[in-house]
């Protein structure tokens, strides 16, 4: 059965909207450059993360500059089709994805007997990663025409193991590919397999890294989040075109500050690895700071440290709702960047900046960003735990005393000046500009 067609109508007052200035002064045409045009974006079915945040402005960005956006969701795993349970929980909590058609796409069950499904099933069982999400891409039943999109003029697909979708659109639609690589994945999927489970021989990164290399080179041009992530496909991929381009997020507002410090985190190997640190090395040298923890990251910690779960569970509030967590950032005394592990640019770390919140962080939270955080006045580096304990019973201490105002904060401006909207949107353009032309 054909996947399903979503119709969303965007408002013109939705956050994105807001920030985008006259296009002339972007580097960009007056007119919009893709009016007329279709762009589908594929991605995973994800939400409540940093990738998805990625999406969302990508999707406002392609708007902005005139194109009728589809939005196809892959699913990775086996049943989540079109109309299932996953399929309706991930289009509610993901209104804020601003394209014009919603698509929701999986592999059925019946094809778990596919003999290709059945190979890389064993290969995960190993902890390869790579090649489970590929094959379950491969079989996804994906809608025999885009009922609102008979023509397709630029594919902009998120993650390697997304290209085999990317790669049937384009031989109905004779279009480009541009692939959004969102760091080296088999890196991650190493650290996956540290925080989870797999039987011995555990997969090896250079297989994986085979697959993920192999995946991608159909695609015209690789785009990459952070310079560290664009000089290591150069060298990988050296026969494709690359680009850099800094993400985007909705920034979060600044606010008086005074209440509990927070630690905003989504459901990820790297987070889990981070939390537990803090929580068994750095929260028993706080006692008696309160402390929110944000985000699906609860499950995570449930699943993999139930113990450390169990003992803290009162600190944590789960996923919330858009203004419930703008209202924690606003009146966070400081925001908490625990990061021990992970490779790649950290989406809550852009995020942090741009609420102009004092933050205490460890040196790994700014990875890829290519700063230096000690420069900055509101944000403390810390180096091990006792140093990031210090640092929390200081801000703890200090939290009603009156401060800088947070709209004039380094982190802020910094954010404005690197990750904003419209720096993304000029750099989209001049990526895919020359692609659509010809």
């Amino acid at each position: 059965m054909a996947a399903k067609v979503v119709t969303q109508t965007v408002q013109a007052g939705e956050p994105l909207a807001q920030r985008i200035n006259p296009a002339a002064r972007l580097g960009v045409p007056s007119s919009p450059p893709l009016a007329g045009r279709v762009v589908a974006i594929i991605h995973p079915a994800w939400h409540s993360c940093g990738s998805h945040q990625v999406f969302v402005s990508q999707a406002w960005a392609y708007r902005s500059l005139g194109a009728k956006v589809v939005s196809l969701a892959i699913a990775d795993t086996p049943g989540s089709v079109d109309g299932s349970r996953a399929s309706k929980a991930y289009l509610a909590a993901t209104g804020d994805l601003g394209a014009g058609a919603r698509i929701f796409a999986g592999m059925p069950l019946r094809k778990m007997f596919n003999g290709g499904f059945l190979r890389a099933g064993k290969q995960w069982m190993h902890g390869n990663y790579a090649a489970i999400l590929i094959e379950i891409a491969r079989l996804a039943t994906i809608p025999d025409g885009l009922a609102l999109a008979p023509r397709v003029d630029l594919i902009h697909c998120n993650h390697f193991f997304c290209m085999p979708v990317a790669i049937h659109l384009r031989e109905r639609h004779d279009c480009p590919i541009v692939l959004d690589t969102h760091d080296l994945q088999a890196r991650q999927f190493v650290l996956r397999n540290h925080t989870g489970w797999a039987l011995p021989p555990v997969a090896r990164y250079e297989d994986m890294l085979a697959i993920e290399l192999d995946a991608m080179r159909p695609a015209d041009i690789l785009v990459h989040l952070n310079g560290e992530e664009a000089a290591a496909f150069q060298k990988l991929v050296p026969d494709r075109r690359h680009a850099l381009l800094y993400p985007t997020v909705n920034a979060m507002p600044a606010g008086p500050g005074g209440g509990d410090p927070i630690i905003v985190a989504s459901a990820n190997s790297a987070n889990l690895l981070g939390l537990v640190w803090f929580l068994k090395e750095v929260l028993p040298l706080a006692l008696g700071v309160p402390i929110r923890i944000i985000g699906n990251i609860d499950r995570q910690i449930q699943w993999g440290a139930p113990g450390l779960f169990k003992a803290h569970a009162g600190l944590f509030r789960g996923r919330v709702e858009v203004a419930e967590l703008h209202d924690a950032y606003r009146n966070a005394a400081v925001v908490l960047l625990p990061a021990t592990a992970g490779h790649g640019i950290s989406i809550k770390t852009v995020e942090a900046l741009s609420c102009g919140a004092p933050l205490i962080a460890t040196p790994l939270a700014f990875r890829g960003l290519g700063i230096d955080a000690a420069d900055l006045p509101n944000v403390t580096v810390a180096e091990d735990a006792t140093g990031f304990a210090a640092a929390l019973r200081r801000a703890h201490a200090t939290r009603h005393l009156p401060g800088a105002r947070r709209e004039l904060a380094a982190t802020r401006r910094l954010y404005q000046q690197h990750f904003a909207f419209d720096a993304y949107r000029k750099s989209l353009w001049a990526i895919v500009g020359r692609l659509v032309e010809t």
